[in-house]
């Protein structure tokens, strides 16, 4: 095994569904030559914490810990990936946010289906501010999502904004992970001129992803302008290229913000039967 550089955060409650995402992490870790850090976090703001005596509560984290390190050693030896632990007392996504700058993760992987799994306590508000306030791109996967590869990265893209920050992503983890991307923007027009346009912008794209030295085809979607409809749409076109993992990127304007979170991206993340990355673009300096 050799030495990992980067490192991937994994939020791990032990729940069934937490578990997807700690699954996942093991190909990303292993095509990236990452090491995975197992995040568990007792919150401590009231709750069933508060009414344990400070002796018991000493025993619960040795408890966690003794967890915590079996779960990592399992898993080094399984799927041959380094594994470390952190054990954090604190609000969650204040704890998450903490550890992931103060590790550096390049992402994090994150576990996304069922009623009672970390991620619900995440996806709404708490989503726009982890996704918003992290330095790293966050992936969230639902079990039925899983993936043993990542070879075709799928970039949705709207021509119609700026798409530099979005392909510069795109072209970084593609060479993270070996991948190929696949371009793609959606029309819900049917203007011959727009949709020619579209089609020469998305043309120079790829020729952009390719001088880089990264694999990339591209391709125009039509949908209804309805977020359900436009979701879909770029759900049946990843079916089609056998897609491992989407890339979507929120606007740099904090209403935007909102509301594609609120929205297109929260569809995609609800209903995206393949893991989702999302990233928030770097604010330009003026």
């Amino acid at each position: 095994m050799t030495q990992a550089t980067n490192k991937i955060l994994v939020p791990l409650d032990f729940s069934e569904h937490s578990m997807s995402g700690l699954e996942q992490s093991y190909i990303f870790a292993r095509l990236s030559q990452a090491e995975i850090v197992l995040l568990h976090i007792i919150v401590d703001s009231g709750g069933l914490w508060s009414v344990f005596s400070p002796k018991e509560q000493k025993d619960v984290v040795k408890k966690l810990e003794e967890k915590l390190k079996s779960y990592a050693e399992i898993i080094a030896k399984k799927e041959n990936v380094k594994v470390s632990t952190i054990l954090e007392k604190g609000k969650l996504i204040d704890t998450i946010i903490k550890v992931a700058d103060d590790i550096d993760a390049k992402m994090i992987v994150v576990g996304t289906t069922g009623s009672k799994n970390i991620m619900q306590k995440i996806v709404g508000s708490n989503a726009l501010r982890l996704i918003r306030e992290t330095n790293c791109p966050i992936v969230t996967v639902k079990d039925s999502a899983k993936r043993k590869s990542c070879s075709n990265i799928i970039l949705p893209l709207d021509l119609t904004k700026e798409t530099n920050q979005k392909v510069s992503k795109a072209i970084q983890m593609a060479k993270f992970f070996h991948s190929k991307v696949w371009a793609v923007s959606v029309v819900t027009t049917s203007d011959e001129y727009i949709k020619r346009r579209l089609k020469t912008q998305l043309e120079k794209v790829k020729q952009h992803i390719r001088d880089e030295g990264v694999e990339c085809d591209s391709s125009i979607v039509k949908s209804a302008a309805k977020n359900e409809k436009m979701a879909a749409a770029l759900i049946n076109y990843s079916k089609k290229v056998n897609g491992d993992l989407m890339l979507i990127m929120t606007q740099q304007e904090a209403e935007i913000v909102e509301y594609f979170i609120g929205s297109l991206a929260k569809e995609i993340i609800h209903t995206a039967d393949i893991p989702i990355m999302s990233v928030v673009p770097k604010r330009k300096k003026k």
